[in-house]
């Protein structure tokens, strides 16, 4: 016996015997690696005797499968994978799986997860916007890239196109970021609106993290792209601020704004310097270009060439920039009035040609209108000039009517006067005063001092818009003013008319308030629920709107605030309450000390009550509520709250008029419940006339009930 034959039992030896037979017979067998498989769980039994029998489960191929359905394969030369015997008792066989196998098993295959996909629309549009990219870059074809764009469509994913195009141009030499600005400057409010610019950019900079860690320098170059936005007039300056404040300072994000404010747009000559960093793709600067349509401008009132002219135009390759052409060509005209049939000439050729697009020539008219007064400073008779060409214009066909301001009468384009401008200027004052002293009767005082109840509108229009662009603290005072003037001095034609206006220049507002669109609906709906709008008000407000405008759409979105869930609560507490008030909430208090003053009687407590309410523009309420329970207890003696309270001047003749009038208006309501409610209060109203509580005008009123 040999020496390792002592460790085996007879038993053991006799598997062993049998497992190196079967291995030969496998070896010689002609059997495909399938069938081998298929013997994975034959056994062999032992035979009895030398010790307990056993049985030996032994593999011909030890295949293992795990739990994720992947197929494991031993190690390579037999030396055992985990859960193996190893090599002693393996046999190498190969375990690719054969299809055409008699004993084929479909589950034997490795697992794979199959499925249909699910297409996204914003995948398909990142894919092809890269196409159009690339082929810009190729090509520098700024009117190809813009068609393509535009035939690709799904506008609501432009910010991802802005995103795309830059974090591309990043990464390559100054050529393509020269080209990228570009193609920006081309886009914007042609193709792409500014708000889809700004989200754009700020998509931009919420992921410089994330480019910083494959472009070195992201911030500097990221900060580049935003001065060079801003210089080319497609950002405007309050975007840098607004966003640095909407990001976390540490972010490169943030880091890459305060570059682009503090070392690019704070410098000496700074349009210049950003203008001329990355040396132009179009070897050309916005100066230079400007210079050249003031040169091909003037050799055109000498040379009087039409067609030459033009064809300098298109050669400039700037379609973006026709606007500047329009704006030169009319300043030309006003300086050298001999010139300006010429100009009439060329602009109307132009624009019948299609050289220069509707949107650019209503682009240049506005930007004249903009700086008329520091024009007026060369040329005095520049406004009236301007009145005379617009009409000229528009009745030729080359200026699109929409330009004219709806609110002139005429046709005339409205030119602020000197009064205006003043009382801006003062409205302003008092705006901010308020927003410091929260003071609503001192600044109603103020606004009744400048005697001018025809610019109402304007001064809600200069409320709402500084207000947007303050913390929501000073959202809600504004709101809240609303309501008490509204009940003080405003009409609702003044608050309609006001909202109109502000409507009209939300395009204008959103280049300096980021979310103009969205804070406007807010204030339009809120103005509903606090009762200073109607919602019928709304239908008609839109409908003194041009169609398909972002004020059209804001009116939309405040219809849809106004319509939802719970709209009262949540728009009553949409800029978190600032000022802690609430229309609901108040109308708890005041009837909690009626009622207390009701059953105690005490006069001078309750005054103290409504005093500390700390809402004089909402008092009407006190009125209207100590009239119903006077009417509902039989309890006369709440007209002698009324008497203190409007004779320490703590409830005014307005606030007194008002809660008087929105009893009369309710009557009917409440003569269900209180069967001699107009009796009472006809009593109430001679009452209230014979202490001089009433303005006159609730006359015609009184002799109604």
């Amino acid at each position: 016996m040999a020496s390792g034959e002592g460790f085996l039992t007879d038993g053991q030896r006799e598997i062993l015997k049998i497992a190196s037979q079967n291995a030969e017979n496998l070896s010689s067998s002609p059997k495909s690696p399938s069938s081998l498989l298929s013997s994975e769980h034959h056994h062999v039994k032992a035979p009895a005797g030398g010790g307990k029998a056993q049985t030996a489960g032994i593999a011909v191929r030890h295949v293992r499968r795990s739990h994720s359905g992947k197929l494991v394969r031993v190690k390579k030369d037999g030396a055992g994978g985990k859960g193996t015997w190893g090599k002693l008792l393996d046999t190498e066989v190969e375990t690719h799986i054969d299809r055409n196998d008699p004993n084929y098993d479909s589950g034997e295959e490795p697992y794979q997860l199959v499925g249909s996909t699910v297409m996204d629309p914003l995948d398909d549009f990142k894919k092809a916007v890269v196409s159009i990219i690339e082929e810009y870059f190729s090509t520098g074809d700024v009117d190809v890239a813009a068609s393509d764009l535009r035939e690709l469509g799904s506008s609501e994913y432009y910010p991802y196109f802005i995103k795309r195009l830059v974090s591309m141009a990043m990464d390559r030499h100054d050529k393509e970021k020269e080209m990228a600005s570009v193609l920006l400057s081309a886009l914007y409010a042609d193709v792409i609106s500014p708000a889809q610019i700004r989200d754009g950019f700020f998509m931009l900079i919420e992921s410089a993290d994330d480019l910083a860690v494959d472009i070195l320098d992201a911030v500097d170059i990221l900060a580049l792209f935003l001065a060079r936005a801003v210089v080319d007039d497609i950002l405007p300056p309050a975007f840098l601020a607004r966003a640095r404040k909407a990001l976390p300072e540490s972010s490169k994000g943030a880091q890459a704004v305060l570059t682009a404010e503090k070392s690019y747009l704070s410098a000496p000559h700074h349009a210049e310097l950003v203008e001329r960093r990355w040396g132009g793709s179009t070897h050309i600067t916005v100066e230079e270009v400007k210079k050249k349509i003031s040169d091909l401008l003037r050799e055109y009132v000498e040379s009087g060439d039409t067609f030459e002219a033009c064809r300098c135009i298109r050669e400039l390759g700037v379609s973006f920039f026709h606007h500047e052409v329009v704006k030169r060509a009319l300043v030309l005209a006003m300086e050298n009035r001999s010139s300006e049939p010429l100009m009439s000439k060329l602009l109307k050729e132009a624009a019948e040609e299609g050289l220069i697009s509707s949107s650019q020539m209503v682009k240049g008219f506005s930007r004249l209108a903009e700086g008329l007064d520091d024009l007026a400073l060369d040329i005095p008779s520049a406004k009236a000039l301007f009145q005379s060409l617009v009409p000229k214009a528009i009745s030729e066909g080359w200026l699109d009517v929409s330009f004219v301001n709806p609110t002139g009468d005429n046709g005339e384009i409205q030119v602020e006067d000197e009064k205006v401008r003043k009382y801006k200027k003062e409205a302003v004052t008092i705006i901010h005063e308020y927003f410091l002293s929260d003071d609503i009767p001192e600044l109603i005082r103020s606004l009744e001092d400048l005697g001018a109840p025809e610019y109402n509108p304007i001064f809600l229009k200069k409320l709402i818009t500084l207000a947007m662009d303050r913390k929501n603290r000073e959202k809600e005072m504004a709101s809240v003013l609303l309501s008490a003037l509204h009940i003080e001095i405003f009409t609702t034609e003044d608050i309609v008319n006001g909202f109109v206006m502000l409507l009209e220049s939300a395009e204008d507002t959103a280049l300096d308030i980021l979310d103009a669109s969205n804070e406007l609906a807010l204030f339009l709906a809120r103005a509903v629920i606090d009762d200073v709008l109607a919602p019928l008000n709304l239908e008609e407000i839109g409908s003194r709107l041009p169609p398909k405008c972002s004020g059209t759409e804001t009116v939309r979105m405040a219809r849809t605030l106004i319509g939802a869930r719970h709209a009262g609560e949540r728009l009553l507490r949409c800029w978190g309450g600032g000022t802690g008030w609430a229309v609901e909430d108040a109308k708890d208090k005041i009837m909690k000390l009626l009622e207390e003053y009701e059953s105690g009687g005490v006069v001078s407590e309750a005054c103290q009550c409504i005093r500390d309410l700390g809402m004089p523009f909402f008092n009407h309420e006190v009125v209207k509520k100590a009239l119903v329970m006077a009417m509902e207890k039989k309890n006369d003696r709440m007209l002698d709250l009324l008497l203190e309270g409007f004779s320490e001047g703590l409830i005014t003749i307005n606030q007194m008029t008002k809660g008087f009038t929105r009893i009369k208006d309710s009557l009917d309501d409440l003569a269900l419940d209180i069967p001699n409610a107009k009796d009472k209060f006809g009593f109430y109203v001679q009452h209230a006339q014979t202490k001089g509580w009433l303005l006159p005008s609730f006359d015609s009123c009184a002799t109604e009930v």
